[in-house]
C-alpha cells in the first residue's frame, strides 16, 4: 500500500491530534503517501482532501480537538453515499483509511470494509465505550478534567454546606462518572449500568448530616438522567440545599495528557501498520498495556464492560 487517508469523525476528543499525527508521520516513514480528509465522512462525500506533509501535523501533538474537524453526515449512511466516498478515494489512488472516532465512525469504517475498500478503527472518544480496547483517546483527559472541576466545586460546596450533583458525560456508558468520582472523592455516583435506589441515596446522606458531615458531591452518568432531573428528586426526598453544575463539552476540551498522548501515538502508528500489511476491517486498541486489534465487526458486536468491581469500591469508600 502505497497512499492511505486518514479521517476523524464524531464527537471530538484530546488526542485526536496526535492520533492524526502518528499516522502522518508512521506512514511518511514507511515510505507511504498521506491523505487528510476534513470533516469526517460528509468531507470524504464531498472530496475535502489534502495530501499531508510531515510539517502538516507540527506542533499539534499537545493542542486538543482535531485539526481535520469533524461533522455529522447522514448521506454516509446510505450505500449511495458511502460509494461516493469510496469513489472519491479511489481518484487519488488512496488504497486504505483510517478512521479515528468513536462506535458511529466504526460502523462507516465496517461499511466502507464490506464495499471493498479496507478501513482501520483507531477508537477515540473521551466516552471510553468502544469494545475492544481497555481505554479510548480522550477519556484520560476528560477525566482529569472532571476532576479538576470536582475538586472546585467541594471547595464551595463545603463553604456553604450544600449538596451538589455534577453531571458528567458518557453517552450511556458509565465509565467517565465512575472513574471520576471514586478518584474524586464522591460520595455517591449514578451509573447507567447500575439503576439507582433514591432511598439508599437519602439514607446514606442523612447518616453523613448526622455524624456532622455538611456537605456532599453526587456525581450523575447522563446515561441516567439530567443532573437538574435528579437534583429535583433529591430535594424533594431530603429538603438538602442542593446546587448542579453540568460540565457539558468543556470535558470534549483541554490539551491531552500524557497518557492520551501516549496511546494516541501507539494506536495511530499501528493502524499504519495493518494497513501496510494488508490488513482491512480491523480495530486497534489496547489492553493491559500491550496493543491489540479484532476484526471489526467482532469489536462492534462485543459488550461495552464496565468494571463494576470499581462500583463497589466506591460505594465502600464513601462511607
Amino acid at each position: 500500500m502505497k497512499r492511505i487517508g486518514v479521517l476523524t469523525s464524531g464527537g471530538d476528543a484530546p488526542g485526536m491530534n496526535a492520533a492524526v499525527r502518528a499516522v502522518v508521520r508512521k506512514a511518511i516513514y514507511q515510505g507511504v503517501e498521506v491523505y487528510g480528509i476534513y470533516q469526517g465522512y460528509q468531507g470524504l462525500i464531498t472530496g475535502q482532501i489534502e495530501k499531508m506533509e510531515v510539517g502538516s501535523v507540527g506542533d499539534i501533538i499537545h493542542r486538543g480537538g482535531t485539526m481535520l474537524r469533524s461533522a455529522r453526515c447522514q448521506e454516509f449512511v446510505t450505500k449511495e453515499g458511502q460509494l461516493k466516498g469510496i469513489q472519491q478515494l479511489k481518484a487519488l489512488g488512496i488504497e486504505g483509511l483510517i478512521v479515528i472516532g468513536g462506535d458511529g465512525s466504526y460502523r462507516g469504517a465496517k461499511a466502507l470494509t464490506e464495499l471493498g475498500f479496507p478501513c482501520i478503527g483507531v477508537p477515540g472518544t473521551i466516552d471510553n465505550d468502544i469494545p475492544g480496547t481497555d481505554f479510548t483517546i480522550g477519556f484520560d483527559t476528560a477525566l482529569n478534567t472532571v476532576i479538576d472541576a470536582i475538586d472546585k466545586i467541594r471547595d464551595t460546596a463545603s463553604s456553604h454546606e450544600r449538596t451538589f450533583v455534577v453531571e458528567v458525560m458518557g453517552r450511556n456508558a458509565g465509565d467517565l462518572a465512575l472513574w471520576a468520582g471514586l478518584s474524586g472523592g464522591a460520595e455517591t455516583i449514578l451509573i447507567p449500568e447500575d439503576p439507582f435506589d433514591m432511598d439508599s441515596i437519602k439514607d446514606r446522606l442523612l447518616k453523613g448530616h448526622e455524624r456532622g458531615k455538611r456537605h456532599s458531591i453526587i456525581i450523575v452518568a447522563e446515561g441516567v438522567m439530567s443532573g437538574n432531573e435528579f437534583a429535583k428528586k433529591l430535594e424533594e426526598e431530603t429538603q438538602f440545599d442542593t446546587r448542579v453544575s453540568v460540565l457539558g463539552h468543556m470535558q470534549r476540551g483541554g490539551s491531552p495528557t500524557a497518557v492520551d498522548r501516549m496511546l494516541a501515538s501507539r494506536l495511530g502508528a499501528r493502524a499504519v501498520e495493518l494497513l501496510i500489511e494488508g490488513k482491512g476491517g480491523r480495530t486497534v486498541g489496547i489492553e493491559k498495556n500491550q496493543l491489540v486489534d479484532y476484526d471489526i465487526s467482532e469489536a462492534l458486536a462485543m459488550p461495552h464492560q464496565l468494571d463494576l468491581d470499581i462500583y463497589r469500591l466506591s460505594k465502600e469508600l464513601s462511607i
